[in-house]
């Protein structure tokens, strides 16, 4: 089964073609080499050849056949020259002298030749001869060769041993591609089968990791990060969507139930207005619901950095403080603002200024009834920092997380005025500029920080 798969993949596909275009380049590679070497090896050869020529017709210059036909009995006699292949012949084909029994057919015109020839002085059989031929100024022939078995033979190694070398590669590269992508082929599969698990039972399943720390198990990594990132949205989702129906039941069955009431009784002007009031302040807070929603979600989606400009943290602190000083008041709760004169930031005013009057609204609401919210603003090492600080009760550490889900309230906070979605639009908001919320305890009360990053120099 594997083994069919790896075979109809196109990584196989790519790695044969590599092969073909590897293997290709290896030859032609080779075939230089070897040509090359044949070319040396033979001109090596043919220049000793010409010079044993220039030799014989030196001798054939100054002494005549006579001359010539000693000079050549001379060279067949030294062992020095037993490799050496010599002819002289008289234009009716005569041999004159030399170690050729009669002039061979192959070398019938002028120049170079090769030819299979048996030396009486070589015990080896047939043998290969190269040799250049002449005709002299009397008509005579004269062929001058040498015996090139060895050579010969060595450039057939070359060739086996070549062929042989691109074979081998051939066989290894192939070997290796097949392994290679069998390998792909099964981490590829592992990640099709969990795929269909997902697909088949839910988001509980993991691409396995072999531990390697190759690109294989990085991909995986990130596969089983984006299924946890999934996992998480698809429980937000639930949450969200469990949060909203649960809120939604309230004042819509107490506007049911008004107007119900309001059916069966008889009409009064007073009443009904008083009914017509109610009603549309539930309906009010629903639409107020969803128009949170819907602007969290519009900034999550990073619609509004159109508005970015070069703010001053301290001037928007300062107005959400002096909007939320009388609601400060009611409750007896002291809130002042604190720290540099001029904090920088590039940002959208307006989401700024909404982010920060929910944590201050909720440092309010939640806070110590005569207690004191402080709003910081400082320019650190790490970067503009703004931060609301209260001596209420505190969140838990363990819920310092959730408070930014949406629709999420602490168990303290069911019954007061609110939707649970202040910080969720706290934590987009800071998500769109690039900060990061710190929650921290400050015994008593809360202290949270918005981070922004510093400037760039």
């Amino acid at each position: 089964m594997l083994l069919a798969k790896t075979l109809r993949s196109s990584t196989f596909r790519l790695a044969l073609i590599a092969i073909g275009i590897f293997g290709l380049i290896v030859s032609v590679i080779f075939a230089y080499v070897y040509w090359s070497t044949l070319s040396y090896v033979r001109d090596r050869s043919d220049r000793a050849i010409m010079t044993e020529q220039a030799s014989l017709d030196d001798a054939y210059a100054r002494s005549g056949r006579d001359g010539l036909t000693a000079l050549i009995a001379q060279r067949i006699a030294d062992k020095a020259f037993a490799d050496h292949v010599y002819l002289l012949a008289g234009p009716g084909s005569a041999v004159f002298a030399g170690n050729l029994k009669q002039w061979p057919a192959e070398a019938a015109g002028q120049g170079w030749t090769e030819f299979r020839v048996s030396l009486p002085q070589l015990a080896t059989g047939t043998s290969l001869a190269r040799v250049v031929t002449e005709t002299l100024s009397n008509g005579d022939r004269l062929l001058v060769g040498r015996d090139i078995s060895d050579l010969d033979g060595f450039m057939a190694q070359i060739r086996a041993a070549g062929i042989a070398v691109v074979v081998l590669i051939i066989v290894l590269a192939a070997a290796a591609s097949i392994g290679v992508t069998r390998r792909t082929v099964g981490r590829i599969e592992s990640i099709n089968a969990t795929s269909r698990a997902i697909m088949l039972s839910g988001l509980d399943q993991r691409i396995p990791l072999l531990g390697s720390h190759d690109e294989w198990d990085r991909v995986a990594e990130n596969l089983n990060l984006m299924l946890d990132r999934i996992q998480t949205l698809m429980g937000d989702v639930k949450q969200v969507s469990e949060n909203i129906a649960h809120d939604l039941r309230t004042p819509l069955t107490r506007m049911r139930g008004r107007l119900e009431k309001a059916y069966h009784a008889p009409r009064n002007a007073e009443g009904d207005a008083a009914l017509i009031g109610d009603t549309i302040a539930d309906l009010d807070a629903v639409l107020g619901m969803f128009a949170s929603i819907t602007r969290i979600s519009e900034i999550e989606t990073r619609a509004r950095k159109g508005a970015f400009r070069t703010v001053n943290l301290v001037e928007i602190a300062g107005e959400v403080v002096e909007l939320y000083d009388a609601a400060a008041e009611e409750v007896t709760t002291h809130l002042d603002l604190a720290g540099d004169p001029a904090v920088m930031v590039t940002g959208d005013r307006d989401l700024l200024f909404d982010a920060i009057a929910n944590l201050v609204d909720n440092a309010i609401k939640h806070g110590r009834p005569g207690g004191r919210v402080t709003v910081t603003c400082d320019d650190d090492e790490g970067g503009p920092v703004i931060s609301v600080a209260d001596d209420g009760p505190g969140i838990p550490a363990d819920q310092h997380d959730r408070v930014f889900k949406r629709f999420y309230r602490l168990e303290q906070s069911r019954y007061t005025p609110g939707n649970g979605l202040g910080l969720s639009l706290v934590a987009a908001v800071a998500s769109l500029h690039g900060a990061k919320i710190e929650l921290r305890d400050s015994a008593p009360g809360l202290l949270c920080r918005l981070i922004f990053p510093a400037a760039e120099a």
